[in-house]
């Protein structure tokens, strides 16, 4: 099509018209032709315009007649037009010279000595030149070679060019003509083609994003260079490609292929929509806008057949960050009031990343997958493992199968945007979906594939998902837990968390995607004062290695060859009670607490040293990343070690908080959401039912695999009559005493009310002979294998008496006359044996209703073999902590006795192995004890009188020969026993995988209510 463009007045009488030049599309060059009445333009060069002047005798510059160029819109990839003078004068046209770009023109009129000949002539991509402006070449009005049709020129006069002719009459009647024509398709250009341009003024760059088209301003890439880009061009047309939503500038915008999503009105077709594109553009309300739902049912999109469940970690998120700055993180905030939540999730120890994280997809402890640490060394391999080496990748490190296996080997797809293991081909398997781990990917990239993932065809799409950000971690790291820039953090993952939302809004799976919301561990304030170093304790610390931190190991540098054969004990002498107040213990890790579950892997190596809250070790000054800033690592019981989870969506409860609890249970957890049949694993499943809305797997109590004997006083009538037992305090006649023994089956039951109000404990051991013994205050399960009990009950109340520590009566003891002689213990054995005594697990202390002593537990059925230093700790914790729990409680039951566990694997020890261990010891010498106190939370009520919720409190204590852990020399009791005990706390749980043991089986309550009590760990708050 030709386009033309003429703004020339008509003549006046006795002048020549000016001849507008018509531009189109065609072959490049700028070739002109003079137009003559009668005849066909010759072809001329583009010079021949100059020439021709100068043989009119007109000076170069002046023209008959006034026009001014006026600016046009083009096609991309068009510059402006050009206003061609005749002479040196200026060019009006406003075109950027160059090629590619968007360019817009404006209007501006030519200047010369005389009047200007207006020939507008559209160029593309070549350049102009002149030393007279844009277009014109040293003075001379030529066209820039461009791809279009040849422009024609305005013919020289006849007259002048005949030599001094006669003037033609029909020359004005054809310019005439030819002006009308001009101006003809100059309206009509602008009517079809050019309207928009020549109708207003374009002052934006909305829909001209990087096009080469005319207006007041331009939009392409070169306009920033040449300073005349549309006022809006930055936000228009360059921050979109930065941003992962849309604004008020991008709605309607068009698509462009480096934007990272579109704004287009078209792109829920496309399906490449931000995320918050139907809140910003359609005006519809944000996922955090509205008001919480319970989504009873899943509503799904069709091809969603299940559920998809989404595992989202916010690395080093502390519990405590949500319920001091909540009211700065609203996205955060509404799940936590719409969905299931606790006010902290336990990690493992040690507290770091990678060890969570795993522990969390295996529901195994660090010893049982593996992962102990970020760094950690292997004897059998003699590799190390760091977060920055290639060694991280190498499967063998993983030990257990990750939810992602899980779901895969039972028919269901997982993918994975980074999550520790899941880059990894553990099991020769890598998940269907996964990306290696790159910090440099934006939050907002991996929560827009999230969302892409979730988009694919049916028989492709995961129906398990991980989401991993390093925040608010690397902050709390820099800048320390409670700071700025950690709350600037926290609102930035709060932000990625509502892009999330809504773009499952935007795909209606808002209400059909189970989401988990939990972080891995907290964050601790660092303080170079607050970090201690081997150099100050030891004269020689170049013979190990330490790694370093609030949870620090250590082994010698000559490995694998040393490993076992180090002196590490005499290390622990040396470092033992060096000082008032140390801030670090060090620990051979078999007598670390059992509820840490450190200790059953080759890699944590057998020297651990334990720091108080806020404290970090090094072998010498500046071997330690950072004393300042944050860290973690510590005692998974710490107040700031603690986690978030929420779980959100149609498979939890509505607004609902649950108590704390440990983080392996979310395996088994995830697993229900997905009906999969959880891997064996750590975790209690079952245990956190009390979560969903429907759960899936109904808990039973075990069975008991054997059944008690019996022993009585009658199948015993042939006893010999000592053991080398005496009792030299006045009481009960012998055969007074042996008829106590002797209860009724009214008693019995009267005892069993009394002293098992929630159940005989169950035993799961195999191939274990032992019977019970009923007595008026307490029942025992003697085991003949072990010469022993494996468990005492009995009842405190709290205004039960107690004999005072001058009135001791331990040193009388009575046979066991129920008991076969050569299932007994002797008084002999301890008399001869030069480090051990022996202990009663029922007080002997204890006052009978008649306000008796409790002559019962002076029996060697009661007994058990102590060392002399642990049974310091054991009589005052039963002498005067034992009646402060009853009284604080309203009472409690108390169930108590042996651990053996010589491997330190945390599972009870076989009576073969036990009786390998003992040697030719008459009696074994067990690992530990333990305590269960249990009472209602309801304290109005008594342990008997319980109807409601329990609340327990238990304890695992290492048997050990002296009391150095505490530095007890030379102390009162009062001043480190509780504390001990309280350090030694453990789970239910715990003692029963150390026992073989099954508790509260006749407790009228759901199982899944049973499993939080027996799961449940106290922190001491309160008593």
């Amino acid at each position: 099509m030709v386009l033309l463009r003429c703004c020339c007045p008509r003549p006046p009488v006795g002048h020549r018209p000016p001849i507008c030049t018509k531009t189109g599309t065609g072959r490049a060059g700028g070739i002109r032709s003079h137009l003559q009445p009668g005849r066909a333009a010759p072809r001329r060069h583009p010079a021949a315009s100059s020439s021709s002047a100068a043989a009119s005798g007109q000076p170069r510059g002046t023209a008959p007649s006034r026009c001014r160029g006026g600016g046009w819109r083009a096609g991309r990839g068009r510059a402006g037009p050009r206003l061609i003078t005749a002479g040196g004068g200026q060019s009006g046209g406003g075109g950027m010279p160059g090629g590619g770009g968007t360019a817009a023109a404006s209007g501006g009129s030519g200047q010369g000595n005389g009047e200007t000949v207006a020939m507008v002539v559209a160029a593309g991509n070549g350049q102009r030149e002149g030393a007279a402006g844009p277009g014109v070449a040293d003075g001379e009005a030529r066209a820039a070679a461009v791809p279009m049709l040849p422009a024609l020129e305005v013919a020289e006069e006849p007259e002048k060019a005949a030599g001094g002719r006669s003037k033609d009459p029909n020359t004005y009647k054809v310019l005439s003509l030819v002006l009308c024509v001009c101006m003809l398709t100059t309206i009509l250009g602008c009517i079809f083609g050019l309207k928009p341009s020549c109708s207003k003024d374009v002052k934006t760059c909305k829909g001209r994003c990087f096009e080469r088209s005319f207006g007041s301003c331009r939009c392409d890439r070169d306009c920033v260079k040449h300073g005349n880009c549309c006022l809006d061009y930055q936000e228009t047309c360059i921050e979109p490609a930065h941003i992962w939503t849309c604004n008020k500038f991008r709605c309607g915008e068009k698509r462009q292929p480096e934007y990272h999503c579109s704004c287009a009105d078209d792109c829920v077709e496309k399906k490449d929509c931000c995320v918050n594109y139907n809140a910003v553009c359609k005006g519809e309300a944000s996922w955090v806008e509205e008001e919480c739902e319970d989504i009873t049912e899943p509503q799904c999109p069709k091809g969603f057949t299940k559920s998809p469940v989404l595992l989202f970690s916010l690395d080093g998120f502390r519990a405590e960050y949500l319920q001091t700055w909540g009211r700065l993180l609203p996205v955060i905030s509404k799940l936590q009031k719409c969905g299931t939540f606790t006010s902290s999730m336990r990690p493992v120890y040690p507290s770091k990343t990678f060890p969570n994280h795993y522990s969390v997809v295996t529901g195994l402890y660090p010893e049982s997958h593996g992962i102990i640490d970020n760094k950690m060394y292997d004897l059998k391999r003699n590799a190390s493992f760091t977060l920055r080496s290639e060694e991280k990748f190498n499967p063998q490190w993983y030990q257990g199968q990750p939810i992602w296996l899980t779901a895969m080997y039972q028919g269901l797809k997982a993918g994975t945007f980074f999550w520790p293991g899941s880059d990894v081909a553990i099991d020769g398997t890598f998940p269907n979906l996964y990306e290696k781990y790159n910090s440099s990917i934006p939050f907002e990239e991996r929560v827009v594939t999230i969302l892409r993932w979730l988009q694919l065809p049916e028989d492709e799409r995961p129906h398990f998902y991980t989401l991993y950000l390093e925040e608010p971690d690397s902050s709390g790291h820099k800048f320390g837990p409670v700071s700025s820039g950690v709350i600037l953090a926290l609102q930035r993952v709060d932000n990625i968390v509502g892009m999330l939302m809504d773009g499952l809004k935007q795909m209606n799976l808002h209400k059909c995607l189970n989401i988990i919301f939990i972080s891995d561990h907290g964050m601790e304030a660092g303080s170079c004062r607050k970090t201690a170093y081997l150099s100050n304790y030891l004269d020689n610390v170049r013979d190990f290695i330490l790694v370093p931190g609030p949870a620090a190991r250590l082994r010698p540098n000559n490995v694998p060859d040393e490993y076992f054969s180090f002196n590490y004990e005499g290390i622990v002498r040396n470092l033992t009670c060096r000082e008032p107040n140390q801030p670090f213990k060090a620990y051979m890790k078999q007598l670390l607490p059992k509820r840490f579950h450190y200790a059953n892997n080759d890699r944590i190596e057998p020297l651990h040293f334990y720091l108080n809250s806020q404290w970090q070790l090094a072998r010498k000054p500046f071997e330690i990343k950072s004393c300042t800033g944050g860290f973690h690592g510590s005692d998974n019981r710490f107040p700031s070690m603690q986690a978030i989870f929420i779980g959100f969506g149609p498979g939890f409860k509505f607004q609902t908080q649950v108590d704390p609890f440990e983080n392996i249970e979310v395996y088994n957890l995830m697993c229900d959401l997905l009906d999969l049949k959880p891997a064996p694993n750590n975790g209690t499943h079952g245990q956190l039912n009390h979560l969903l809305r429907n759960p899936v797997y109904i808990p039973q109590h075990p069975k008991e695999t054997i059944h008690p004997s019996e022993c009585s006083v009658v199948g015993q009538r042939n006893f010999p009559v000592s053991l080398g037992c005496s009792c030299r305090t006045v009481g009960l006649p012998v055969k007074d005493f042996q008829q106590r023994l002797n209860l009724t089956e009214t008693e019995v039951k009267k005892t069993e009310k009394l002293t098992l109000p929630y159940g005989r404990p169950r035993v799961l051991q195999k191939r274990h002979n032992y019977c019970l013994l009923y007595h008026y205050r307490y029942v025992n399960a003697y085991s003949k294998d072990y010469r022993m009990s494996l468990w005492n009950a009995y009842t405190i109340n709290k205004d039960d008496k107690w004999l005072s520590a001058t009135e001791d009566i331990s040193s009388c003891l009575h046979k066991d006359v129920r008991i076969p002689f050569n299932h007994n213990q002797t008084c002999s054995f301890y008399n001869n044996h030069p480090r051990l005594s022996y202990g009663f697990l029922s007080p002997s202390n204890l006052m009978t209703d008649a306000k008796k002593p409790h002559y019962d537990a002076l029996l060697t059925s009661n007994i058990v073999p102590m060392y002399p230093a642990f049974k310091v700790l054991w009589n005052y914790f039963h002498q005067y902590l034992l009646p402060e729990y009853a009284a604080a409680r309203n009472g409690v039951n108390v169930v108590s006795g042996p651990v053996f566990d010589y491997d330190f694997d945390g599972l009870y020890d076989t009576p073969e192995k036990v009786k390998r261990h003992r040697g030719n010891s008459e009696v074994p010498v067990p690992s530990h004890f333990f305590i269960v106190l249990t009472s209602c939370k309801n304290t109005s009520e008594t342990p008997l009188e319980c109807e409601g919720s329990l609340d327990a409190l238990s304890f695992i204590v290492p048997h050990r020969e002296d009391n150095s852990e505490s530095c007890a020399d030379g102390k009162s009791e009062s001043l480190w026993v509780e504390e001990r005990m309280k350090f030694h706390t453990a789970r239910v749980r715990d003692i029963e995988l150390l026992t073989g043991l099954s508790f509260y089986q006749d407790r009228k309550q759901p199982v899944s209510e049973i499993l939080q009590l027996k799961t449940y760990l106290p922190t001491f708050e309160k008593v």
